[in-house]
């Protein structure tokens, strides 16, 4: 059976989360047919829990489930026939999987804790953000839970003006790391073709750059604050902040749109 006539996926998500975009940005460029099934933070649980995960994204393919963003990729290409988003040659495969760890343990969660610590004081436009798309009743109970939501990010993430200090020099000195990789004029990190490496850059890159053809719902950058609004223009202004912005014009908002 080919991946665009099986039975559609189920991808758990939140509306706002970077690495649900990551997933969902892979199952599109790959045409793996899926249906989102997105929820507002803390009852996303409920879904996610019942599938064997704890946060999102979480896959449910057939009989399968698949609990983090890496391996729902890895799933995906391996499922449409694979060499597509990894490298059927080893030493580029290895050199594709160690960059998107990489970013995954480094880069994700930085942009995440610096994000959140501009905008936890922002409810009216968190909410928006949060809630888009979800079960009505959902989106209903948000605005009751939202002091709640707000304290347990703060805890979970440990977030703090000076937390939120470290995690962005983190992010500067990957994208650093990134410019210095772009350098010699490459198109992409590994190889002549756009792979997982690339796509989780962007897609983990987003919450500092808020890219056009992003489909994780982000506000406006106009409506952001003054300080965050000028972080982001300056992150953007980088080599890597220009090649994330190409991928996302190029490779994300072409790919076809799932079922």
């Amino acid at each position: 059976m080919s991946a665009r006539n099986a039975t559609p996926a189920i991808l758990i998500t939140m509306p706002h989360s970077h690495y649900s975009e990551k997933a969902r940005w892979a199952l599109d460029w790959l045409s793996l047919p899926y249906r989102e099934e997105p929820h507002v933070p803390l009852l996303h649980r409920v879904a996610t829990t019942r599938n064997g995960g704890q946060s999102v994204p979480v896959l449910v393919h057939g009989n399968r489930r698949f609990v983090d963003s890496t391996d729902i990729v890895m799933h995906a290409d391996a499922f449409c026939g694979g060499d597509l988003l990894y490298p059927r040659d080893a030493t580029m495969r290895r050199e594709v999987e160690t960059l998107e760890e990489r970013f995954d343990l480094e880069l994700g969660p930085h942009t995440r804790r610096w994000a959140y610590a501009q905008l936890l004081s922002e409810s009216r436009l968190l909410r928006q953000a949060m809630s888009r798309g979800v079960p009505w009743f959902e989106a209903r109970l948000l605005s009751v839970l939202m002091p709640l939501v707000r304290n347990q990010i703060r805890a979970r993430l440990r977030i703090t003006s000076e937390s939120a200090g470290r995690s962005l020099d983190r992010v500067r000195a990957i994208f650093r790391e990134v410019d210095e990789r772009l350098a010699d004029g490459r198109r992409f990190l590994v190889g002549e073709r756009f792979t997982a490496a690339d796509l989780t850059f962007a897609a983990l890159a987003a919450p500092v750059l808020f890219p056009a053809g992003c489909r994780a719902a982000y506000l406006a950058l106009d409506e952001a604050p003054a300080a965050m609004r000028e972080e982001v223009l300056r992150l953007r202004d980088t080599d890597a902040g220009r090649f994330a912005l190409r991928l996302f014009l190029h490779e994300r908002a072409g790919s076809p749109a799932a079922p």
